[in-house]
């Protein structure tokens, strides 16, 4: 059983012809009215101002659906130090407490050494330190 059906094709095509901006150009051109210069500014600023709230939501909705920054991100850097113009030594936390200090140059990135928790830890202030030995002084005599 074979139907003729009409073509569907050139039916589509020219729905879609009617419907484009290029049919408002076969159409004969109106004079426009003079607009001012502060429609100009606020035609040319309010898109801009909306891509930019857009862009910044969509960085925002990344962030968080990845992930990449805050306390559960997978590396975070505790300290960078400068060694030089383009050199520094960096120490990376991963989520599981480890610590690596990593070399950084222009070209080239290295890994120094592997860290313990102690070795980061805060030194304890004098006065803990002057109290902790007086406790461990044994009398003389």
């Amino acid at each position: 059983m074979n139907s003729h059906r009409p073509p569907l094709l050139p039916a589509a095509i020219g729905a879609l012809l009617a419907c484009s901006p290029l049919a408002s150009l076969a159409a004969p051109a109106q004079p426009e009215a003079p607009s001012s210069l502060a429609g100009e500014v606020l035609g040319i600023l309010l898109p801009l101002a909306l891509i930019i709230v857009a862009l910044i939501a969509v960085l925002y909705l990344i962030r968080r659906r990845f992930g990449l920054t805050g306390q559960d991100a997978p590396l975070s850097i505790l300290q960078i130090l400068p060694v030089g113009s383009r050199e520094r030594i960096v120490l990376v936390k991963s989520r599981s407490g480890r610590v690596f200090v990593v070399g950084v140059g222009a070209q080239t990135v290295n890994l120094i050494t592997n860290l313990e928790q102690s070795d980061i830890e805060p030194a304890p202030s004098s006065a803990a330190s002057m109290d902790a030995a007086d406790t461990h002084i044994a009398p003389l005599g």
